[in-house]
């Protein structure tokens, strides 16, 4: 009988292309066999050495997590959707458990600013004065970090910290609401607390102008009463997410790819954590960030938004918060879908016997301050490749980006072979010359070059320094910088 089996975003490159397979099986289990067989690249993305599934993998049919060996065995009938679901680079609340008469009072321009939830009864005054109280601390004012901000001020939200380092570059106003066009070159965190500031005065900013790491993670944490993860990285999601469970906050957590989207609260005292779902990140470069796979600019808005509203239903202690449920959004389709989590009792960090007691490593555990084969490639930088180009006709410039990114801009005399096609057509590759690899930045061009080497491949390959930025950067400025 026919299933249909959805492939992920990040996954599509080793599966043609597609978001939907179908196979005939029985089970689940054997769906998953025949997927794989018929598309051999996906299989060490989802099975370890051992052939078991990777921790970084879910598998649901419907909205049950078959990920443990024996659901593999879960009879699928025809017409049945098996999901995959990897990790795609939110004990008493403070704000609940105050007494009411310890609750700040509102003026008459609060009352009259936030009228509209005072005539809510699941809100009222009462619950205003909650959110008036609460102290919220956001990691990130980017993508997701613009809306969440924008919501709590205008809700009055009491105290709002912010954790950001960055600055404010011309490609983040695609999607990064709360900056403007006059902010490109600001520090993101005065950029945004000075929208915040417009938004509502009655809100108290805290900056802090700082990466999270495990050295202040758990100083910054224990002053507030909701974490939001905004953020863009593995080693920073497990960062938060330890930190909540060792500090005792709820984790409103959102996550966002191309078109797709998820979002959840993880609470270890009352429910799942990040590492239930995800006991381990995906292996470096599997997931391409946003800069490398794109983001359609709406998709943070909605996602960012979703948090906002778990922030405030927490803080008012409404039921129905996403606690052990996972949200879904395609944002391209037009569809959500709701999977149910677990808490695992085996968590390293919330399980019945915790091994993890106070954080650790998070580059280390990403693998990314490992030796790889990409930290000791040749490198040429964009100066040197023009003098080349000058110098030597029997030079080969290699393109790994996608077609459509060849469409925005391009170095001449460059041959295209997208990255997740660079082994299949290693031989296009004259290996009797030498072949500098390129893509946007650096990153998918050294992936190729460890690819082809691991593959076999015998001649010399150069990694562009910076790609296609670097040459607009030094050789050509009408070459455009997406």
């Amino acid at each position: 009988m026919a299933v249909t089996i959805i492939i992920p975003t990040p996954l599509r490159q080793f599966a043609g292309g597609q978001s939907e397979i179908e196979v005939e099986a029985a089970t689940a289990g054997e769906a998953l066999e025949k997927l794989t067989t018929t598309h051999a690249d996906l299989k060490k993305h989802l099975y370890n050495d051992a052939g078991v599934l990777r921790n970084f993998v879910n598998v649901y049919v419907g909205d049950e997590d078959i990920r443990d060996l024996d659901g593999l065995e879960t009879a699928v009938k025809g017409g049945s959707e098996i999901l995959i679901v990897p990790s795609i680079a939110g004990g008493n609340l403070a704000a609940e458990a105050r007494a009411t008469n310890d609750l700040p009072n509102l003026s008459n321009e609060e009352i009259a600013r936030y009228s509209r939830h005072l005539i809510l009864p699941e809100v009222g005054l009462e619950g205003q004065r909650k959110l008036k109280a609460a102290r919220v601390l956001m990691i990130g004012t980017g993508g997701l970090g613009s809306p969440l901000g924008l919501y709590l001020a205008a809700a009055g939200i009491g105290t709002l910290g912010l954790v950001d380092f960055d600055v404010v570059d011309e490609s983040n106003l695609q999607r990064q609401i709360i900056h403007g066009t006059k902010d490109v070159g600001r520090p993101k965190i005065a950029s945004a607390k000075d929208r915040l500031n417009d938004i509502n005065p009655n809100v108290k900013i805290e900056a802090f102008e700082t990466m999270l790491t495990r050295e202040n993670a758990l100083e910054l944490f224990k002053d507030y009463d909701v974490i939001v993860d905004g953020t863009d990285n593995f080693q920073t999601r497990y960062l938060v997410n330890d930190a909540c469970v060792l500090t005792g906050k709820p984790n409103v957590y959102g996550s966002i790819f191309r078109f797709e989207g998820q979002a959840s609260v993880f609470w270890a005292e009352k429910g799942a954590c990040y590492r239930c779902l995800y006991p381990e990140p995906p292996p470096p470069g599997l997931v391409p960030s946003c800069a490398e796979g794109g983001v359609l600019g709406v998709l943070p808005g909605i996602v960012g938004t979703i948090q906002a509203n778990e922030v405030i239903k927490v803080i008012l202690g409404a039921e129905g918060i996403l606690l052990n449920r996972l949200l879904l959004f395609d944002a391209w389709k037009m569809k959500f879908r709701e999977l149910k989590l677990k808490k695992n009792p085996d968590c390293p960090i919330c399980g019945t016997n915790p091994t993890i007691k106070e954080l650790i490593d998070y580059e280390a555990f990403c693998g990314l301050n490992q030796p790889t084969e990409t930290s000791v490639l040749e490198e040429i930088t964009a100066t040197e490749l023009n003098d080349l180009i000058k110098t030597n006709s029997e030079v080969q410039i290699i393109d790994v980006r996608e077609p459509f990114e060849v469409e925005i801009a391009k170095i001449p005399q460059t041959k295209l072979i997208p990255l997740g096609e660079v082994v299949k057509r290693a031989k296009e590759i004259d290996s009797s010359r030498t072949a500098i690899i390129h893509c946007k930045a650096g990153g998918r061009s050294a992936k190729a070059i460890a690819a082809l080497k691991e593959n076999g491949f015998t001649g010399k390959l150069i990694n562009l320094k910076g790609g296609i930025t670097a040459w607009s950067d030094e050789i050509d400025s009408s070459v455009p910088k997406y």
